[in-house]
C-alpha cells in the first residue's frame, strides 16, 4: 500500500511542503482502492462523499442529460484528482457521475480528512485552496474552449496535453467530450493540422 501512496505524496508536495511527520499522520487515514473497468463510483444524484486520487487507471467524469444522452465531461489520468467537487463540499446531490474506464487504483480523502489537514497540515489550508482552484480552471477551460475553438482545436489540443488519449479510450467517449459526433471525430482524426 505504501507504494500507491508515494505518488499522491509526490503530486501533493507539488501544491504544498509537507514533512514526514505530517505525512506519516495524514496518509495513514487514506484508503486505497482497486476498482473495475466500467465500474461506477459515483452516481449522478447522489453526494459525492470523497475526493479521488488516481494512482494507475483512468477515470471518466459524465452525466446524463434530459435527453438521457450521457455528455463526457472530463478524464482523470493518473496523478490527478477527481471528484464532482461542489458537491462533495456543498453536500449536496452531485450532477455527475464517475467511471473507470480501466481497472483503476485510486487513494480515497473524505470530507472530514480533508478538513482534518486543513488543521494538522502546515500547510493544509494552502492545499484546499490549490486543489479548489484546480478544480476551477478544469471548469473553465472546458467551457472557454468549448465557446472559442473550433473541434479541430479542440481534438489537437486534446491529442497533444494527452498524446495516447486514442488508444485508451473509446472513440465515442472522445467525441462526446470534445461536443461533436464519433463521425465528426473519424474526420478529424484523419485531417491534417
Amino acid at each position: 500500500m505504501q507504494n500507491k501512496l508515494d505518488n499522491i505524496k509526490k503530486v501533493i508536495s507539488n501544491y504544498i511542503e509537507i514533512s514526514d511527520e505530517e505525512w506519516t499522520s495524514y496518509s495513514s487515514k487514506l484508503c486505497v482502492r482497486e476498482i473495475q473497468k466500467k465500474e461506477i463510483i459515483l452516481n449522478q444524484g447522489e453526494i459525492c462523499r470523497d475526493v479521488f486520487f488516481v494512482v494507475d487507471g483512468l477515470l471518466r467524469v459524465f452525466f446524463v442529460d434530459q435527453d438521457g444522452e450521457e455528455k463526457t465531461f472530463h478524464f482523470s489520468f493518473e496523478n490527478t484528482f477527481s471528484a464532482d467537487y461542489e458537491s462533495f463540499l456543498k453536500k449536496i446531490p452531485s450532477n455527475y457521475s464517475i467511471q473507470a474506464l480501466e481497472d483503476t487504483t485510486i487513494v480515497l480523502m473524505c470530507y472530514e480528512m480533508l478538513h482534518d489537514g486543513y488543521k494538522s497540515l502546515r500547510n493544509g489550508e494552502r492545499l484546499g485552496r490549490l486543489l479548489t482552484e484546480e478544480y476551477f480552471f478544469i471548469f473553465n477551460d472546458k467551457i472557454q474552449a468549448i465557446y472559442t475553438q473550433s473541434p479541430i482545436e479542440r481534438y489537437h489540443n486534446l491529442t497533444e496535453k494527452f498524446p495516447d488519449i486514442l488508444q485508451r479510450i473509446p472513440q465515442h467517449y472522445i467525441a462526446s467530450y470534445l461536443n461533436i459526433s464519433s463521425v465528426h471525430l473519424s474526420r478529424l482524426k484523419n485531417s491534417k493540422p
